[in-house]
């Protein structure tokens, strides 16, 4: 096994990451600005909470990151740099026929389309990242990367109000507010194309396989499957619980406290930014101050104990007696899953060897998005045949045991990576 790797950050590979941070930014805002536009689109189109939930889920989430996978698969033999830009232009058009849809099948497919682009395209940033940034910068790259795409995500609901404003004002009579605010983020998006032509196209360096005849993810998973199958647990099941949340959360304050969706949309815009920024220097601190005692182990540790934050404080959400409440109780539950998701793409990094790291990471947001979206369709499905419409509940049903089985799995994670580490010192200690 060799480890090489770039020994300089130069300015076209911060560009390149600043670049790509602010695309995947964008390309995600347009969750948010769905997940505000629900209950219009609902109207739109007459269907039940069951399908929301499969189009927040299915469509949003696990077809863009199935089809995703033969896409890094390419990636990782051919130009990174083509297949990205080719990923860009496919988001901006697909982003417009979704807008165009006249019938909701017509608009599943759009939004699964538009998800296949979106989600293709983070796998291969982060296996570009090593390539760009020498090590001592590489969880600061990654970090960096992430905080562009969290200020495009919450953009896409803090400014979701004004947008369907500006839309209502602006496009063609008798054209819906919503599709008009998708129409106008897709031609906004079209001077970010121009510029992505400018980014770098660098080799390839890192960690390489024992064997480069066995540069497979299934050789990979044999020599790896426990360390894998915790990691997916703890992650799969936050991801899980997190989806759930973040695409039903804003329409579940609407029923529950009669609030304006323009209104929700700041108020999430702003918990989003404030939890998915905030959390990435506590992330940083956290693991350069646990790392040095407890080595990888400090990862799965942090993000159990982020967890275990989520678990005790969301139910809280029942009781809350006014919307200001309930906002603080989504705003240290988003806090504390952000935290734990913040160093994922790094743990992987470390365990994915060189060759196969688009791919593994498509597989992995593959993998994850299934969770991902047995969330939503799960918390839709309660909330139609359990609960009545009560979404908030269906949402706490959903995400409670989710929780508890993430940070059983990061507790479990944590404990064999220690015991791990303690072997190796103990190998490498004389008799």
């Amino acid at each position: 096994m060799v480890v090489i790797g770039p020994t300089v950050w130069p300015p076209r590979g911060v560009f390149t990451v600043a670049l790509l941070g602010v695309v995947a930014g964008v390309q995600l805002s347009d969750l948010g600005l769905q997940a505000i536009s629900l209950s219009a689109i609902q109207r739109s189109f007459g269907v039940s909470d069951t399908m929301l939930g499969a189009l927040q889920g299915l469509a949003g989430i696990l077809v863009g990151s199935a089809l995703a996978i033969p896409v890094a698969r390419f990636a990782d033999r051919y130009s990174r740099k083509k297949v990205l830009l080719c990923l860009i232009g496919a988001s901006i058009a697909m982003m417009l026929l979704s807008a165009l849809a006249p019938s909701f099948p017509l608009f599943f497919i759009g939004r699964s389309a538009a998800s296949i682009t979106e989600f293709a395209m983070v796998p291969l940033v982060y296996s570009l990242i090593p390539d760009l940034a020498p090590e001592r910068h590489r969880v600061l790259a990654n970090l960096c990367f992430a905080a562009l795409m969290a200020v495009g995500t919450s953009g896409g609901f803090y400014f979701a109000g004004d947008l369907l404003a500006i839309a209502a004002a602006v496009v063609p009579a008798g054209m819906e507010p919503w599709r008009g605010a998708f129409l106008i983020l897709s031609v906004s998006s079209l001077p970010l194309l121009v510029l992505a032509g400018q980014s770098t196209d660098t080799p390839r360096y890192g960690r390489v396989l024992h064997s480069l005849n066995n540069d497979t993810l299934g050789y990979f998973l044999r020599q790896r499957w426990q360390t894998v199958a915790l990691f997916v647990g703890a992650a799969g099941c936050l991801a899980f619980a997190v989806q759930a949340l973040n695409q039903l959360i804003a329409l579940a304050m609407e029923r529950q406290f009669a609030a304006a969706p323009g209104a929700i949309g700041r108020m999430m815009g702003l918990i989003v930014f404030t939890s998915t920024l905030g959390c990435l220097p506590i992330a940083w601190w956290l693991d350069r101050t646990l790392a040095a005692r407890l080595g990888q182990a400090a990862r799965p540790l942090i993000m159990g104990c982020c967890v275990a934050l989520a678990l005790v404080f969301f139910p809280w959400m029942t009781t809350a007696d006014s919307a200001d409440q309930a906002f603080l109780i989504v705003l240290i539950t988003f806090f504390a899953t952000s935290t734990a998701n913040a160093l994922v793409p790094t743990i992987l990094q470390d365990l994915i060897p060189t060759q196969i790291r688009a791919r593994g990471f498509a597989v992995w947001s593959f993998v994850v998005s299934i969770f991902g979206a047995g969330g939503p369709l799960l918390a839709g499905t309660l909330s139609e045949w359990i609960f009545e419409d009560r979404l908030l509940n269906a949402l706490l049903a959903s995400a409670e045991p989710a929780l508890a089985v993430s940070c059983c799995c990061a507790v479990l994670s944590f404990a064999a990576e220690s015991r791990r580490s303690r072997n190796t010192i103990s190998s490498k200690c004389p008799q």
